[in-house]
């Protein structure tokens, strides 16, 4: 059975046309469960009904036109109550609907099951059968399971399938998760930066001449590049290895995959759709296949395909032409996607996939750059060049907006870029409330080289220098020496300010290039300190570099990230003490001694803080973990990412306990993660009594403004009555309407 569900459940997500694959699907399960009837109803929330979209067994006169209301019939019951219904005689149920047209007076067992995406029901599979009578455990276990895994396949076939056939509609509205907040109204530019087929969107351009010579070049370079690959490694590696190469070459010339990609194109694809379409048929068949040997050959199909695919990509990259301003959309947009395109008229980002945490979504944070992720429900076929409306603040994109709504926007970009421009009055004063209670501002810094070293947004230092990133641009851990050279040019850049520096922090979802790390969960894994202590050779190096570096400065300030126990402090102090002695002995004085801080990241720590006082100069949060930790929400998984929030009262009550024990232990506290970025975020850590906040560079003089207009005494009210709110969305609420009522309205939204 497990065969049969793999193959029916490849099958449907293989196929384009929806209205085929939804026909194929009935088929299929009608003849695996030896059924007289196998039929399938969608969901139409617009209109409140489940409307019959394929079968095998009734009326084909009733398919697109039968439907069936939310609180109607059999079909409605199953979708009401979200689970199984098995019935002997269905006609006998009070909750029969009889529907003349389909034609179903001989069927009397009725099996339904409810197909359920994201916590909503999507539609309603079901079989039924002449004979009165329950299905059976096995019969009605199997349709659940294939429910199950054709929700996800089926939510994005019928996405990508109507997007196939009708194409986008004139005005289309679409939401994610807000990523970075502001508004972008530009052309949109789609990035396919990976050639992946099994993320590759099908679409027809109806070019057939031209999209045939693509594929031809495309494959005759694929060619030359087996040729060159197995020429290369012939001195390398025994001749039977490169016997690949050759099959690679083989399947190249194999008349018949070329014939079909060829065909494909003439009905209308693109010839990278065709090339998909093949390649999927072909890996198709040997994975429905027993034999775990053959069914390995799919991964060599596939890998042949995204090799042409590469070179067909590599053919329109030649040609790109941007346009002065557009909005960059990507299936995953990336921190490098970013930094390539930043300067080429990049007004805002929207990806497929991320949550508002990844490293895309901070970085378009530090960049001002409005941002959504996750908006799963995005399909990138037709896309390219189309007018959109990006609003990063409640994460809606609108695709070829009308007049009235491109008016309403303009008017919102022009109110941002006057409130921009308001408070860069107050880049020069201090972060001072207006009755008397200061606070630092500072840098988070090391995202991208350079930009945000600048004091002229009126950052007081650096609060969190992440030492990993010139890590991971490398083919090696760099010496020393390079190290230090990179260190005093942060150090140097504010020589009156304090920089704080974490130690290397990989693992999780940063990884170096030549120290590849491989585990089942990597946040909860080998990561930061832990990698460090179990490799001193390259811990006692970094802080080498960083106290040679801080010579002549005496601004460094050293954070060790990860920490879990106070057993990993008490080992981290001892050699950054070694490298301090070693270097005081080489130069034959007295350095600067750096303070020496934590980050509570780890929940565990909050109830060790009395100890871990006694051993560290600071603490500073990383809220950004802290919060992933306490939710056990993985903050860069887009399926998740609604529960991960700062604003969670669990995450809230926890900041104010950390900031409660600081003070009874005299350590200075900070926090270096996105909610000190927010106005209302930076007001409640200053209620809480936190005495330095670390941001991106363009939020700084955002947060400072809304500091200096609210009293210390109001900001203590609004933190009171957020830490008795129950859930995250009520914090938010009840923040945004403070903050309207303050006049400060246009920081949570542009025009409140």
């Amino acid at each position: 059975m497990l065969t049969t569900l793999r193959r029916i459940v490849l099958e449907f997500g293989r196929e384009p046309e929806l209205e085929i694959a939804l026909q194929q699907l009935v088929t299929q399960v009608k003849q695996a469960m030896n059924t007289d009837c196998c039929s399938i109803y969608l969901a139409d929330y617009q209109h409140q009904h489940f409307l019959l979209m394929a079968s095998d067994g009734l009326a084909k006169g009733s398919l697109g036109y039968t439907r069936i209301g939310f609180t109607e019939g059999l079909v409605g019951l199953v979708g009401q109550r979200e689970e199984p219904l098995n019935i002997a005689n269905a006609h006998a149920h009070p909750h029969f609907k009889q529907a003349p047209e389909v034609q179903e007076d001989d069927l009397r067992a009725f099996l339904g099951t409810p197909i359920i995406h994201q916590r909503k029901v999507i539609g309603i599979l079901s079989i039924q059968q002449k004979q009165s009578r329950s299905f059976n455990e096995n019969e009605e276990a199997f349709l659940v399971t294939l429910s199950a895994q054709l929700a996800t396949v089926l939510a994005d076939a019928e996405k990508h399938g109507k997007a196939a056939q009708t194409g986008l509609q004139p005005f289309q509205q679409l939401s994610g998760i807000a990523g970075s907040a502001g508004v972008a109204m530009a052309p949109m530019r789609v990035v396919q930066p990976r050639a992946d087929l099994k993320k590759l969107s099908l679409q027809k351009v109806y070019a057939s001449a031209e999209q045939i010579e693509r594929y031809h070049k495309a494959v005759l370079k694929t060619r030359v590049d087996f040729e060159a690959m197995s020429l290369k490694l012939n001195h390398i590696v025994a001749q039977d290895t490169l016997d690949i190469f050759e099959m690679y070459k083989q399947m190249l010339d194999n008349a018949s995959i070329g014939k079909e990609v060829e065909a494909k194109i003439k009905t209308g694809w693109c010839a990278e759709s065709a090339l998909k379409l093949v390649i999927d048929h072909y890996a198709l068949q040997f994975e429905a296949l027993e034999e775990a040997y053959l069914r390995e050959r799919a991964s060599d199909i596939r890998d042949l395909g995204n090799r042409v695919l590469f070179n067909l990509q590599q053919l329109s990259l030649e040609s790109e032409k941007l346009p002065e301003q557009f909005i960059l959309v990507a299936d995953d947009v990336t921190a490098s996607m970013i930094a390539e395109y930043q300067q080429r008229g990049l007004q805002g980002i929207v990806s497929v996939t991320g949550s508002n945490n990844s490293h895309a979504a901070i970085l378009a944070r530090a960049m001002g750059l409005p941002a959504i992720m996750g908006i799963s429900s995005l399909s990138l076929s037709h896309l390219d060049h189309q007018e959109a409306i990006l609003d990063g603040y409640s994460g809606d994109l609108f695709i070829s907006p009308d007049a009235t709504l491109v008016q309403e926007y303009r008017h919102l970009i022009d109110e941002e870029t006057a409130l921009t421009e308001k408070v860069k009055a107050v880049i020069g004063l201090p972060a001072v409330t207006p009755d008397g209670r200061g606070i630092e501002l500072v840098l988070n810094a090391g995202l991208s080289a350079g930009f945000e070293h600048s004091q002229k947004v009126g950052a007081l230092g650096i609060g969190l220098y992440r030492t990993e990133i010139p890590f991971m641009n490398r083919s090696c851990f760099p010496s020393e020496h390079e190290q230090t050279v990179w260190y005093q040019e942060v150090l140097k850049a504010f020589p009156s300010h304090n920089v704080t520096m974490r130690t290397l922090d990989v693992g999780g979802d940063k990884a170096l290039p030549y120290f590849p790390i491989q585990e089942d969960n990597p946040f909860l894994g080998w990561r930061g300190i832990r990698i460090t202590l179990d490799h001193p050779e390259i811990f006692l190096l970094q802080v080498r570099a960083m106290i040679r570096a801080n010579i002549g400065c005496n601004n460094l300030e050293i954070m060790l990230p990860m920490i879990s126990s106070v057993g990993e402090v008490d080992d981290a102090v001892r050699l950054i003490n070694q490298a301090y002695h070693e270097l005081c002995t080489e130069y034959e004085q007295k350095l600067t001694k750096p303070s020496v801080g934590i980050m509570l990241e780890v929940p565990g720590v909050l109830y060790q803080l009395k100890e871990l006082a006694q051993r560290v100069d600071f603490f500073s949060v990383g809220s950004n973990d802290l919060t992933q930790y306490l939710l056990a929400v993985d903050r860069n998984n887009s399926r998740v990412a609604n529960i991960y929030d700062f604003y969670h009262p669990a995450v809230l009550r926890a900041l104010n306990f950390i900031a409660q024990e600081s003070n009874k232990y005299l350590v200075p506290l900070s926090l270096c993660g996105e909610l000190a970025s927010e106005p209302a975020g930076a007001l409640l850590l200053l209620a809480m009594g936190y005495d330095k906040l670390s941001m991106n560079s363009y939020n700084i003089s955002r947060v400072k403004w809304v500091i200096r207009h609210v009293e210390l005494q109001r900001a203590k009210v609004m933190l009171s009555h957020a830490l008795t709110l129950s859930n995250a969305q009520q914090v938010h609420n009840y923040l945004s309407e403070q903050l309207e009522s303050l006049g400060l309205g246009g920081f949570v939204r542009a025009g409140m």
